[in-house]
């Protein structure tokens, strides 16, 4: 079993105040550990009903190597790295995207400079009757997470990889209703990544000079879920980047090499141009 990461350690600053190729914020984030890649979803900018989305392929210390276009997949809530056996790396998005959310997932291959629409991706809808599909993958445990809503309700449906890459969806390994994110079920979800047995939320929203003054060090809370039992094992504010200008907290990941631990994304500096920071919460060695 994965070991679980303890929320209240102090972050640790990893990539500051990077670009990505389009001017909008960070959607969410995924490592490919094996070639020492990052990989940054965002909305383009005026694409957000439509859910056209930009691809980022970076550096791990954050600079940017090439990018590419998703013509109608979705939000980019979360995302997920596959390194397949054959030493193919398969990126995993939502897919086939209606108001603005993917309502499936996809996987494909990234390629520098070319644009995907959902006629160039296979398309699998694994949870029947269920809208906004985002995907996460632990490469850990060789699983993959569905966050999906059924009638209004948000919750996680946890597969073994190999058998969701076959289209064997009949046995998942879990199925929770996903636990609040934030103490105020007012405020905004903002991405989540599996790692083994635990899932990890992040929820909060950009400085606000009343609502979310950046004096009081923001509302972004990181959370916790086992996956076994959909127990909240632990949620905490945290203060990752409080001096950043605007600090909107966007995505989260996990590297489980080298007691990495969790990642908490952040995007920042002025509408049309901004930037994203990475902060890590590392892994105890015991």
């Amino acid at each position: 079993m994965t070991p679980r990461v303890d929320l209240a350690v102090a972050a640790v600053r990893r990539v500051a105040q990077k670009r990505l190729h389009e001017v909008t914020v960070l959607q969410s984030f995924a490592f490919d550990e094996t070639h020492e890649r990052l990989y940054a979803l965002q909305v383009r900018r005026g694409g957000g009903e439509e859910g056209h989305l930009c691809l980022n392929q970076l550096t791990l210390t954050g600079e940017l190597l090439g990018h590419m276009h998703l013509r109608g997949f979705g939000h980019g809530v979360s995302m997920g790295v596959q390194n397949a056996a054959d030493g193919t790396v398969w990126i995993w998005t939502e897919a086939d995207a209606h108001g603005g959310y993917g309502q499936g997932v996809t996987r494909f291959r990234f390629a520098d400079g070319a644009t995907r629409t959902g006629a160039d991706v296979a398309l699998r809808k694994p949870i029947p009757g269920s809208l906004n599909n985002q995907p996460s993958v632990c490469m850990a445990s060789s699983r993959i997470a569905v966050r999906y809503r059924l009638k209004g309700v948000p919750r996680y449906r946890v597969w073994d990889l190999d058998a969701f890459v076959a289209r064997s969806y009949g046995d998942p390994l879990a199925d929770i209703a996903q636990p609040a994110a934030h103490p105020d079920p007012k405020i905004p979800f903002q991405g989540y990544a599996l790692h083994g047995d635990h899932i990890y939320q992040l929820a909060g929203t950009a400085y606000d000079s009343t609502a979310n003054p950046a004096a009081k060090g923001g509302n972004a809370h990181v959370s916790c879920v086992d996956v076994t039992t959909g127990e909240l094992l632990q949620r905490t504010r945290t203060e990752a980047g409080r001096r950043l200008a605007f600090r909107e907290p966007e995505g989260v990941a996990v590297r489980h090499r080298a007691g990495q631990g969790v990642y908490l994304g952040f995007a920042s500096g002025e509408a049309g141009a901004r930037r994203f920071s990475l902060f890590a919460k590392p892994q105890r060695q015991s």
